[in-house]
């Protein structure tokens, strides 16, 4: 069944209420999709919500029978953006398994959860557009940040195997990677490191700078908007040319 073009789009956005999220969600929202955002951050989503007319839900996305109790109730999806995640700054021989577990349930496992939650419905209208936030470790490694890279490479892996059974579908599945975006966790990684973090993480970009969270968020509405029909199974690397020849 052909989705209807007159209604509006409805699109979730997990880890919405800060950082990348929020821009998305913003985004989106500005955009005039009825966005639902959702994050275990339940107070700041609910603020956002309220900023920029959108809904929110508290969500812990490695929750795989929550996420179906959430898109059951308010879905469905039109657009599903997976930007949860967390990070870890530690070389490979000082993280524990403890580590890892909690690394691929959030960066990874829970993209599977919601894409399982959200696709059944995308395929029954035949329409979605599914967008998930990787990151350029996830394509070139990260010098401690092993875990992370695995978890994110997955993350591209999976989403090019969404797009190849669900091509035919009117779904399309992408990966957006940014590089080093300036957010207030990595101004915290930053102060911890010092200056030459700083100058590491933008001497590695041909830009020489730090990206906005306002550029992810322009990657993102066009691979979820309906102009974006015909792009599928590809990671648009917002990262100011650091993923240049990968």
């Amino acid at each position: 069944m052909a989705a209807d073009k007159t209604a509006r789009r409805r699109a979730l956005v997990t880890g919405g209420a800060s950082g990348i999220g929020e821009a998305i969600a913003r985004r989106l929202a500005a955009d005039g999709l009825d966005v639902l955002i959702a994050d275990r951050q339940a107070e700041a989503a609910q603020r956002l919500a309220q900023a920029i007319g959108a809904r929110a839900v508290a969500l812990d996305v490695c929750d795989f029978d929550r996420v179906h109790a959430v898109v059951a109730e308010q879905g469905p999806f039109d657009v599903l953006v997976n930007n949860a995640g967390v990070d870890q700054h530690a070389f490979f021989t000082n993280t524990t398994p403890a580590d890892w577990r909690r690394l691929l349930a959030v960066n990874l496992e829970a993209v599977l959860n919601t894409t399982h939650a959200v696709l059944p419905g995308m395929q029954a209208r035949g329409f979605g557009r599914i967008v998930n936030v990787a990151s350029e470790a996830g394509r070139l490694g990260s010098r401690g940040g092993s875990v992370y890279a695995a978890a994110k490479g997955g993350v591209i892996a999976f989403t090019r195997s969404i797009a190849r059974e669900n091509g035919r579908k009117g779904i399309t599945a992408n990966v957006v990677a940014p590089g080093p975006i300036d957010t207030p966790l990595l101004r915290q990684a930053v102060a911890q490191g010092g200056d030459k973090l700083m100058e590491g993480m933008t001497q590695a970009t041909l830009a020489g700078r730090l990206g906005s969270t306002e550029e992810v968020a322009s990657a993102v509405a066009f691979l979820a908007s309906e102009g974006a029909a015909y792009v599928t199974g590809e990671v648009l690397g917002v990262s100011g040319g650091m993923g240049c020849g990968a």
